[in-house]
């Protein structure tokens, strides 16, 4: 077996050139250059991983929330898997944010001031789980805010009091989707095709919205009691609050019967009967004008006759 080698490192004596002062690195300096860069290179990246000011970080969780916040930090570490940006006074997240997070698994963005969040979002955050958007000041959910997002098993989108109206495919792709939050907000009526395509789907709250229960609910209220039994609703605070016959009543309390004038047919006799009164009704209306005419020329000789006999 051969000797062991030992490194040692050579003092430098008086009167040597750096020249002559023996280089523990890289023989060519070609290749300290290159070392040189990489170093600078994995520093740089290291830099981009610190934890944001007013943020606590620890085991890829960031912690930013009550911090009096009004915007996202700017710089995450890459490898973050839940992230809570929840009570601030974030009124914007800008586009593109969340697309060197794709570890990212829980986003909570509760109790902020958003009003929409920028298209295509969440492109890139194919992992993301959870996501809470309650107590905010969203308006509408568009067709592509959830664009990709195809890992998410929990949304809540409750107490947003401005909330209007759901696009039909705003959770197209979300095969994955168990617990739906949309309670408390300002929702009169729900499309059936934003639900039918969430064949995961276990919990829906929908209680404490205005709904108006006329004839465009019925789809979405037999698609609800036929998936009943399998998927847990907030059956008790989910209420009516239209037209005034149903008022007040329970949302799941209505039945087939509730919508039997939605469903009324006219036949052809019904038509001919409609067309014989209407005719008899312009018959009359003419008979009664005719009448009226000669009454009033009747009245208007007999007072003229009347003032000539005074004379």
């Amino acid at each position: 077996m051969g000797s062991i080698q030992h490194c040692c490192c050579q003092l430098p004596k008086m009167g040597d050139t750096w020249s002559q002062l023996p280089w523990p690195g890289p023989s060519h300096p070609a290749l300290f250059l290159v070392s040189l860069l990489l170093t600078a290179g994995v520093m740089h990246a290291e830099a981009g991983t610190s934890c944001p000011v007013l943020c606590t970080c620890h085991n890829q969780v960031v912690d930013c929330s009550s911090q009096r916040l009004f915007s996202v930090p700017p710089d995450l570490p890459r490898d973050t898997r839940n992230l809570s940006l929840a009570h601030n006074r974030i009124a914007a997240v800008p586009p593109g944010y969340l697309t060197c997070y794709m570890e990212l698994r829980v986003l909570d963005l509760r109790n902020n001031s958003l009003m929409e969040l920028p298209s295509g979002l969440f492109l890139h955050a194919k992992r993301l789980a959870h996501l809470d958007l309650s107590y905010n000041n969203l308006s509408h959910v568009p067709a592509d805010m959830f664009q990709e997002a195809h890992g998410l098993v929990h949304i809540d989108l409750s107490h947003n009091p401005w909330l209007r109206g759901v696009h039909p495919q705003a959770f197209q792709g979300l095969v994955q989707l168990r617990d739906l939050d949309l309670s408390y907000g300002g929702l009169a009526s729900l499309s059936l095709e934003a639900l039918e395509g969430l064949p995961g789907l276990v919990t829906l709250q929908i209680g404490g919205n205005p709904w108006v229960c006329g004839c465009t609910m019925e789809p979405l209220l037999k698609w609800l009691r036929n998936r009943i039994q399998r998927c847990t609703a907030d059956s008790q605070l989910a209420e009516c609050r239209g037209p005034p016959e149903v008022e007040g009543a329970p949302l799941f309390s209505l039945t087939e019967e509730s919508f039997k004038a939605c469903h009324l047919t006219l036949t052809l006799d019904d038509y001919l009967f409609i067309a014989f009164v209407g005719f008899v009704v312009s018959i009359a209306s003419v008979a009664t004008n005719f009448l009226l005419g000669i009454t009033a020329n009747c009245c208007h000789r007999w007072s003229k006759a009347s003032e000539e006999e005074e004379i």
